[in-house]
C-alpha cells in the first residue's frame, strides 16, 4: 500500500516538473519575441542588470505558481 502512494507522489512530482519546464519555456519564448532587442546581448555583453532582474522575476513568478499548484 505504501509503494502505491510513493509511485503516485513520484508521478505527480514529475508531471508538475514537466509542467513547470513547459511554462518556463513558453514564458521565455514570449519574452524573447516581445522584446525588440537581443536578450543575450543585453545581459551578457552590455551588462544590463535591470533586464536580468526582470527575467529572474518572471522565472521566480512561474516557480511560485507551480509550487502553489503542487501544494494544492
Amino acid at each position: 500500500m505504501q509503494m502505491d502512494s510513493m509511485i503516485k507522489t513520484l508521478v505527480t512530482a514529475l508531471s508538475f516538473s514537466a509542467l513547470g519546464l513547459i511554462l518556463f519555456a513558453v514564458a521565455f519564448y514570449i519574452i524573447v519575441k516581445v522584446t525588440p532587442f537581443s536578450l543575450r546581448k543585453e545581459i551578457e555583453e552590455d551588462q544590463n542588470t535591470a533586464l536580468a532582474i526582470i527575467i529572474a522575476s518572471v522565472i521566480i513568478g512561474i516557480a511560485l505558481i507551480v509550487s502553489a499548484a503542487i501544494h494544492g
